[in-house]
């Protein structure tokens, strides 16, 4: 039986690597997409200079009647081939990264979420799947650079520093509220992320638009001349926050709920107690800011970004550092 559990590890483990190599690859690919995107850029705007210039000598040479003429506005380019391709790539690395999830809950007998490594596992398949579901209604392949990369990085470090043999769970674990709460705050982390993404790419695009008010003849080309405008960018990653927040409104409430059941009070003060709340405070006041305040802008981009990296704090560095009641990393359980 334990020979059975290690081959269907091992097997999970050959199926995460795979997974990462293909994301490596999508990442690539992606980034010769967004170069594409920048030279397109480039040579659409050398289109409409020359054409400008055509008009021009034209109502010179042949009077005011030539000179009356506007020049062709480029054609809008379809879905690029390279983003494609590369989109295609995350789909597929997608279906090793599932299998390797579902060894793993196999290879456990329950839900594979309970550690570290379990968790890093199941949270970058579902930040990847959300993605490329909302891909569906949104043409966010742009955000392609950003989600491959991320998930490259936590999935593979967490496959590096994090890996621990199947074990029991340990009894606090032992409940219902494994499978609802740590699920829904892994969907919830998964919407952050893409809220983080379009929030940083916001930042980027409304410098750029800042320039190009100033001095539209100095910039030089870039791949943020093919994507929507920052205020696009912007409410995009308040609808996503939006959706994380309620998702992570529930996620604090069933841990209360579950602490209650596991150790006779729903608040202690525990630090991932508290960390969570405060992921909670900076979302609410990200979204009230924006709703109520008129925070819009850099102000609010910011503050998506703070708290994702909260997010990621929480799943990192209190994990890691910090004691408490919810020290199930799993790290000390490794050979």
């Amino acid at each position: 039986m334990q020979s059975n559990v290690v081959e269907l590890d091992n097997l999970s483990v050959l199926m995460i690597w795979t997974a990462v190599a293909i994301y490596a690859v999508a990442f690539l690919v992606y980034v010769f997409d967004l170069a594409r995107r920048a030279q397109a850029s480039a040579d659409a705007r050398l289109v409409r200079s020359q054409q400008r210039e055509a008009v021009v000598a034209g109502g010179v040479g042949s009077g005011a009647g030539v000179a009356r003429e506007e020049p062709a506005a480029p054609a809008q380019p379809g879905v690029n081939k390279l983003a494609r391709i590369a989109t295609a790539l995350t789909a597929l690395a997608v279906l090793f990264h599932l299998a390797g999830t579902v060894l793993r809950g196999i290879a456990a007998e329950r839900v594979p979420w309970s550690n570290m490594y379990e968790f890093a596992m199941t949270g970058t398949v579902l930040i990847t799947i959300v993605y490329l579901l909302v891909n569906i209604k949104y043409d966010l392949k742009f955000l392609g650079t950003f989600i491959t990369g991320l998930v490259v990085v936590l999935l593979g470090g967490s496959a590096v520093a994090f890996y621990v043999t199947v074990a029991p769970l340990a009894d606090p674990l032992r409940s219902v509220w494994l499978v609802i709460h740590v699920f829904v705050a892994t969907l919830a982390t998964a919407f952050f992320a893409l809220a983080c993404s379009l929030s940083i790419l916001q930042l980027l695009q409304a410098r750029r638009e800042a320039k190009k008010i100033a001095d539209a003849s100095a910039l030089k080309k870039s791949f943020l001349d093919t994507l929507p405008t920052a205020d696009t960018l912007e409410g995009l990653a308040y609808r996503f926050s939006i959706i994380g927040f309620i998702l992570w409104t529930f996620t604090l409430i069933a841990g209360s709920i579950w602490a209650n059941d596991a150790w006779g009070r729903y608040w202690g003060f525990d630090t991932k107690e508290v960390w969570t709340f405060v992921i909670w405070v900076l979302y609410a006041g990200y979204i009230h800011a924006r709703s109520t305040r008129g925070w819009r802008g850099n102000r609010s981009a910011w503050l998506s970004i703070v708290g994702f990296s909260a997010v990621l704090f929480n799943f990192t560095i209190v994990n890691i550092f910090f004691k408490g009641l919810h020290a199930y990393s799993g790290l000390t359980t490794a050979n």
